[in-house]
Parts: structure tokens; sequence; C-alpha cells
């Protein structure tokens, strides 16, 4: 083993895509079989699930990473997304509901982090600055920085690269006539940190999809005087409360006073949070390595299995969808990637860069024809993609799960919603796993339910 030749790998990012990652990689590295590392330009791991009271730009001078606020609560059902090796109920030592706080996500999520004891491959405070590659040497050259120190650089090559950054960092902020001139607040989810401030406040949010959704309800929850939404294609139609509404595009503002699309307005807004979305940004890979791409597609230009560099298979990006599922799709998206860098499975069509094209064409021509509001539709998308890239892993080793059962539990939470929006949460489901148990219910319901930390959470559930 000593003569072999390790092949360097390194992982940008390490919140759940490049933890993810660095667990699927974790036999290889004990076998010595690679170098593995893994940069974090924050100070700790869980990348997105962190709170920060912070908004703009940390200490370090990096644009703040999470989107996170208080008082958020999971917007799907934490059934649909658990690992497959790490259950809640083995991290908590108890059985929890469906639908719990960020507080419990983030514990859960560094928990198995912890337990695959992958902390030692992490250089936290560590900014890529600039990634390129070599075609002679088939090598690529990475840039990085100590955040700590910011006058060190270091030049480092590796075999291969995995992009795991996410894309819920660099916020999508349209321009709308008279906004600049608001007299009141404007800010970005991105920016958004709670609902408290904004207790009888008329508030209009600017966007259709799920911060939308969450922000508006949040607000409800906590006393917002009045809500009003804003979307640009569809409604989500459903059941708010009466100080909710729904209004088309938002054409100009003047003053306190929005205009919409159909000639209606609504006056004395005192606050406007745009949930308009993110942008990829990649602006550290080389113009040849950069993904380019709107936040909302599926399966973006370039990215073989959705995942590897087409023009480059050494390359590749993890989690980089708009997502259905989540934890449990990005470790069978690492499994994937262990898999074809280690050479343990062969890619279809790895030697024909025109098929992959066309592998890739043949997913964005179903996404294409799904309508914005299909979520059903987004789900049976999705749940064929993660069928797709089980096919291509080793067998032995993949995560599995019950896609179907999965694809159930989202149609049962999509229905919900429509249902009743305001209780949705309330919900409970049944796990995708045997012995297939129920979640037990919170005694406090979510519209009443304040205390977001994980000792309150905790003492809120039945147990039997």
């Amino acid at each position: 083993m000593a003569n072999i030749t390790k092949k360097r790998i390194a992982i940008i990012g390490a919140g759940p895509c490049g933890l993810s990652q660095l667990i699927a990689f974790k036999q290889a590295e004990k076998e010595q079989r690679i170098e593995l590392i893994c940069f974090e330009r924050q100070a700790e791991w869980g990348g997105l699930w962190q709170y920060t009271a912070l908004t703009g730009i940390d200490p370090c001078g990096e644009l703040i990473h999470s989107s996170m606020y208080r008082h958020l609560w999971t917007n799907g059902p934490k059934e649909m997304l658990e690992y497959v090796d790490y259950p809640f109920e083995k991290h908590f030592g108890r059985a929890v509901s469906s639908y719990p706080p960020r507080a419990i996500m983030y514990d859960y999520i560094i928990g198995r982090a912890t337990a695959a004891d992958i902390h030692k491959f992490i250089r936290f405070r560590t900014a890529v600055r600039f990634v390129n590659f070599d075609v002679n040497t088939k090598q690529f050259h990475v840039t990085i920085q100590d955040l700590l120190n910011e006058k060190i650089l270091e030049h480092l090559t590796f075999d291969h690269v995995i992009v795991a950054t996410g894309h819920y960092t660099l916020p999508n902020v349209p321009n709308f006539e008279g906004i600049s001139k608001f007299p009141g607040r404007v800010l970005h989810s991105h920016d958004y940190r709670g609902a408290d401030e904004f207790v009888d406040k008329n508030i209009l949010i600017i966007g259709g999809s799920y911060s939308a959704e969450d922000i508006g309800i949040q607000c409800y929850k906590f006393g917002a005087r009045s809500i009003t939404i804003s979307y640009r294609s569809f409604p989500m139609n459903f059941k708010w409360p009466d100080n909710i509404k729904e209004v088309p595009m938002l054409i100009r503002m003047e003053g306190h006073t929005a205009y919409f699309k159909d000639g209606t307005s609504v006056g004395n807004i005192d606050c406007i949070i745009l949930c308009t979305g993110y942008r990829h940004n990649h602006s550290y890979m080389a113009e040849p390595l950069r993904l380019y791409c709107s936040g909302n597609l599926f399966i973006p230009s370039n990215l073989y299995k959705g995942i590897f560099w087409s023009p480059e298979l050494r390359l590749a990006y993890l989690g980089m969808q708009n997502q259905t599922y989540s934890l449990n799709m990005f470790d069978i998206q690492a499994a994937l990637v262990r898999d074809v860098f280690l050479g343990y499975v062969k890619l279809p069509d790895d030697d024909d860069e025109k098929k992959r094209e066309e592998d890739i064409s043949q997913w964005q021509a179903r996404e294409q024809v799904i309508a914005a509001n299909d979520h059903e539709g987004f789900t049976d998308l999705q749940t064929d993609y993660i069928r797709d890239i089980v096919s291509c892993c080793d067998q032995n080793t993949v995560p599995k799960f019950d896609l179907e059962r999965a694809k159930a539990g989202f149609y049962k939470f999509f229905n919900d919603k429509r249902e009743d929006f305001i209780t949705f949460r309330d919900q409970t489901f049944t796990s995708i796993f045997p012995p297939y148990n129920e979640a037990p219910p919170c005694q406090i319901k979510w519209t009443k339910n304040m205390d977001d930390s994980i000792e309150g959470y905790l003492s809120s559930i039945k147990t039997t």
C-alpha cells in the first residue's frame, strides 16, 4: 500500500454536502488510498444550517454564508431527508416530531459528522481563491487563503476537486421602480434574522416560493399587522389567514404604496422583504471550470448526472440542484463521486462528451415541461433522478432507501399544506425505514410554540 500513489482530493465547503462527501471518502482515507482536505471559510462546520445574527460581511471580510433565522422550523418532514445510517432517534435517544426547529437539525447534522470523525480533514477559516486545471498534467491548481492571516496564500495541487458550497449565499436582488426611494426597510431573505422586528408592521414580501411562504407565515405567527405576497408567475394559493394575501408582480413603489401588475395597490407598507432566490457564485473557479446557471434549475448545463463537470470529469459539483430531497440525496451523490473518483465504477458515457450532453439535455427536457407550481411532478423528476444515480453506484455501498415511500411522503406533505397551511407542521409522518414508525406529535401547536431551543423542543414532544 505504501508504494501506491495516493490521490489528492479537495472538497470546497463543509456544509451538508461537503460533510456527506467526507463521510463517503472516510474508508478510502483510512486505507491510505487518498489524501483528503476540505476547505471551509467559516469557523465551524454545518454550512447553511449555522445561525448567526450577523448579516453582510463577517469579521474576516467574507460574505456571511448563512441564511438561517431565529424560530425557523423545517419546512418539510424530517422523515424524507433522514440519513440512512444515522436516524434521528439514534442521535437524540428518542423519537422526535416530523417538523423540528433549526437547532435540532443542526445538532443532528453535526452529530453524524462528529460520530464519523471527519473534523480532522477540515481546514477552517480557509477561503479558496482560485481553481484552475492543467490539461497537460491533469492536475488542479488550487490557491487558498488563511482568513486569520490574510497575507498567507498557499498554492496546492490536487487530482480531483469537489465543489460543495451550496447555492444559497449570493442573493438575487431584482430592481423595481421606486424601491431605492422607499422610506422603510428593504432586505433580502438572506439577511432576515427573525420575525420579532416585524410585529405590528405591514410587510410586502416579493417572491412566490419556499422562503416567501415561510417568512410570511412566521411573520403572521409573531404578530405582523398585514402581509402582502407579490408573486411573479403563479400564486401559491394556500388557505391564508385573513391578514395574508397574494397579489401579482410589483410594478413600482411610490412612498409607502406598492403598485402591482393587475392595477391594484397596497398602502402603508412598512418594510419589503425580497424572497427572490439566489445566484450561483463560483467566481473562484477558472472560466473553463465555472458553473453558470439559474438557481432554480434541477439539472444545470454541463453537469453530467447533475454532478460531474462534463468537459472534465475530474471535477464535481455537489448539491447544486433546486431540491425537494436534500440530505439523503447528498449522500447518494457523494457515493457516486467516491465510486467514480476511486475507480470503483465506470460512468456511462464517461468517454463520450457528446453523449453526456445528450443525457443532460434529456433531464432538462423533462424539467422544462413541469409547471413551476407542479410540486408532485417535480418530486417525480427528482425521485427518478435519485434512482438513476443509485443505479450508477457500487451497489454494495450506496445508501438506499424506499424511494416510493419517500415520494408518497412528499405527496402527503404537499396535500397537508394545501389543506391547511397554518397547521401543516403539526402533522406527523411515518418513517421511510423499517419498522416504519410514526413520529410523535408536539404537545404545543406550531403557531403557539415560540421556544425553538433544543431543550424546549424536546420537552414538548409526547413520549409513550
